[in-house]
């Protein structure tokens, strides 16, 4: 038996393979998940919350990030870019407000509906 340690979308697991008898049956094992490593800090306070969410509209990675805490936007500003299948999308203040938070940084990867920022 030989023992591996892969990473698979940022997931560790420690498999064990035994070698083939040559029957041509898999053998069953179960890959079992190493510790993680502790989760990443919230970008942004809890209290720091805008009223007016901006959710990921797919999921990809951020590639920049446009606006910062603070700043004042017009509807349609783009505060983030967002790589999706080879693709940059723009994404955009629904609203005029302030950012009140930027919950994601450049690099980050993000599922769809994840709140990228917060808006008063």
């Amino acid at each position: 038996m030989k023992n591996y340690t892969i990473t698979v979308n940022g997931t560790v697991y420690d498999v064990t393979v035994e070698e083939g008898t040559g029957t041509g049956a898999p053998a069953a094992a179960a890959p079992k998940a190493a510790p993680k490593a502790a989760p990443k800090a919230a970008a942004a306070p809890a209290g720091a919350q805008g009223a007016v969410k901006v959710n990921a509209p797919m999921p990809g990675k951020i590639i920049s990030v446009k606006a910062g805490a603070g700043q004042a936007v017009k509807k349609g500003d783009v505060l983030l870019i967002l790589e999706a299948m080879k693709m940059e999308n723009e994404v955009v203040a629904p609203q005029d407000g302030t950012v009140a938070s930027i919950n994601v940084a450049a690099g980050d990867s993000v599922e769809a509906g994840a709140v990228l920022a917060t808006l008063n």
